[in-house]
């Protein structure tokens, strides 16, 4: 099992870095996403933009907290928590995700490919944020 955290400090409320990442309907700001599927209050399903599908299962939310889910595509199998604390005006996230590789080939790469998204995620967190701060300051 590889397992990778990523935490940061992000100059926004925690109710605006809470709301922009469980908002699974709203994926567009997400840089490796092609669409999200809803399949129940507790399921979704994300597809990159080759098409590959993940299946997420929320296992635990407490709102503006954290936010957990299993995940299982065909090539892994995992889990992810997200704890979100205020900090001041700023929010800290501190991201962990657990996966198991369930292609043997796949193994050695996990961990480097955990990070890489990982901090891709936080990129697209940040300028989506950024973007909708400048929006809400010219209405």
């Amino acid at each position: 099992m590889a397992i990778s955290t990523i935490t940061a400090v992000l100059p926004w409320d925690v109710h605006s870095v809470w709301n922009t990442v469980t908002s699974v309907r709203d994926y567009t700001w997400r840089s490796d996403l092609e669409r999200t599927e809803s399949l129940n209050e507790r399921q979704f399903v994300e597809y990159t933009k080759k098409g590959y599908a993940t299946t997420f299962t929320i296992t635990a939310s407490e709102p503006y907290r954290r936010w957990e889910f299993d995940m299982e595509n065909s090539s892994m199998s995992g889990h992810w928590t997200g704890i979100f604390s205020s900090k001041g005006e700023g929010t800290e996230i501190c991201f962990t995700e657990e996966v198991r590789a369930k292609r043997f080939f796949l193994k050695p790469f996990i961990k480097r490919y955990l990070k890489t998204q990982q901090a891709r995620f936080v990129a697209d967190l940040e300028a989506e944020l950024r973007h909708a701060e400048s929006v809400s300051c010219h209405r």
